[in-house]
């Protein structure tokens, strides 16, 4: 009977993890190791969980108890392996991934782990390598096709990449992730608004969005909605919501009364958008409405192409209440004789291609030639100052974007690698230089310096990956020879 309660326990962390409560499942685990302690599977399959869940100094430790107990578990030595990965020992990760293949040529997804290691340390080559060999095993395997789609696309291979999403699409012809990614590239060669439509796949391609909805109102088409109610929810990340709310006065335009939802963070600012009558943050009882549509679909609904994209700006302003407006006001009023410039150097950490946008504070040092400068850092993740002289941090008065939207109404200029501030300063019609990497998302373009969505901004790419000497440079030499 003691055994059978003991699997039973095993089974109920199971199956909290297939549903998709990891924390509820690691408690499950726990209390089901409590009473079998030396479970090598158990132990692995929460180590498995705990990386999952980027808990990895737990996750190493459950799989070192895992394979103590039985050193034969390939599945948790693949775990710990990707423990090494992620947290960047990515010569040891790659190591055992190879000893595991070498031991099983079987494991697909040793390989497939294989390949994500050898893309974080850029051998893309090797990458693609490994992929095709897993591809002649499985030739449907959807994880790999995306991943050589992904590195294609950080290589800037563009042919390559249109082509390996045929080939997917001939081996798994209903995939939704083939066609968002049809989206996704006829956007980023600015191929409006046929693309739009095929964006509209990312609905149904697991964690691409979010929040997920299940409203029983019925989506809007783009049709007149006077005397109705019409809520637009956002979708994605902060950024996003800026970027597009810019489309509130055209629906307006068609209707009735207007709704916006947005993150919490940004209710105030939100609110300062033309045609918005209401704002709610998600969480909130939303009031009663009749339609409603993802903010990111709007393009579509409007058939928005290059030449009709809404870039009327500012669209957004300081909204009226600032919490921290007299904080702000006193320090930048003591910079009055110099250039104001506002600087962001990295994004969130937890963003899947921080690592390509981000750029390391040395690699600033050449700005410190521009005479006449304050430097007015808006840099919330990665705080370490850069080398320049006359820098201030703007953070600790910057709780929300009320704060942040003051603050840059105060700078002359702003210069930000891809994060919800560049997006925020182009929406108030601010100059912005905006610093991407080799390649970057659909919304940029290719091979333009300049973007139809914010007239202020000025775009400079890197000229090969991880080129940011080259960008820096190019800023430098650009702003010497602007007056000050």
């Amino acid at each position: 009977m003691a055994d059978l309660k003991h699997s039973k326990l095993l089974e109920t962390a199971r199956e909290l993890d297939r549903s998709g409560d990891g924390e509820s499942a690691v408690k499950a685990y726990r209390q089901y190791l409590q009473v079998e302690p030396r479970s090598a599977v158990g132990w692995g399959e929460l180590g498995g969980l705990l990386m999952v869940l980027g808990r990895l100094d737990e996750a190493k430790e459950a799989c070192d108890k895992a394979l103590r107990l039985d050193p034969n578990l390939l599945g948790t030595r693949i775990n710990a392996a990707c423990v090494l990965m992620h947290q960047g020992h990515l010569d040891q990760a790659e190591e055992m991934f190879r000893w595991i293949l070498d031991t099983d040529p079987q494991r697909n997804d040793a390989r497939l782990a294989l390949a994500e290691c050898l893309v974080k340390k850029a051998d893309f080559e090797g990458a693609k390598t490994v992929l095709e060999q897993m591809l002649q095993q499985d030739p449907a395997s959807l994880p790999a096709h995306q991943m050589l789609g992904h590195i294609f696309h950080r290589t800037g291979r563009w042919v390559e990449y249109q082509k390996e999403i045929e080939r997917r699409s001939s081996v798994v012809p209903t995939c939704d992730y083939v066609e968002y990614e049809r989206g996704y590239l006829g956007l980023l060669f600015g191929d409006m608004p046929a693309s739009w439509s095929k964006y509209e796949a990312r609905w149904r391609v697991p964690r691409l969005t979010g929040p997920m909805r299940d409203f029983k109102q019925p989506r809007w088409n783009g049709e007149p909605f006077a005397g109705k109610t019409l809520l637009l929810h956002y979708e994605q990340g902060i950024g996003d919501t800026i970027m597009f709310v810019r489309y509130a006065p055209m629906v307006k335009a068609r209707g009735g009364k207007v709704i916006l939802e947005v993150q919490p963070a940004v209710v105030d600012l939100a609110g300062t958008c033309p045609g918005v009558d209401a704002v709610v943050a998600h969480g909130q009882p939303l009031p009663p409405f009749d339609l409603q549509i993802p903010l990111m679909s709007l393009p579509m609904v409007f058939k928005t192409d290059l030449n009709s994209i809404p870039a009327e700006i500012p669209y957004l302003d300081v909204p009226k209440q600032v919490p921290n407006q007299e904080w702000i006001a006193k320090v930048i009023a003591a910079t009055s004789k110099c250039a104001r410039i506002g600087l962001v150097w990295a994004g969130n950490p937890a963003h899947r291609t921080d690592a390509v946008r981000s750029i390391s504070t040395e690699l600033l040092k050449p700005l410190a030639n521009l005479p006449n400068v304050f430097w007015f850092g808006f840099q919330f993740h990665n705080p370490e100052p850069p080398p320049l002289p006359r820098f201030i941090s703007l953070v600790p008065w910057l709780n929300n974007f009320s704060d942040t939207a003051y603050a840059l109404s105060g700078m002359d200029l702003v210069i930000t690698v891809d994060t919800s501030v560049a997006h925020l300063a182009g929406a108030m019609g601010i100059p912005t230089l905006l610093l991407l990497p080799y390649t970057s998302d659909w919304r940029w373009l290719l091979n333009r310096e300049d973007s139809p969505w914010y007239p202020t901004m000025r775009i400079y790419r890197q000229s090969a990956p991880e080129d940011w000497v080259g960008v820096i440079r190019r800023v430098v030499a650009d702003l010497s020879d602007s007056p000050q």
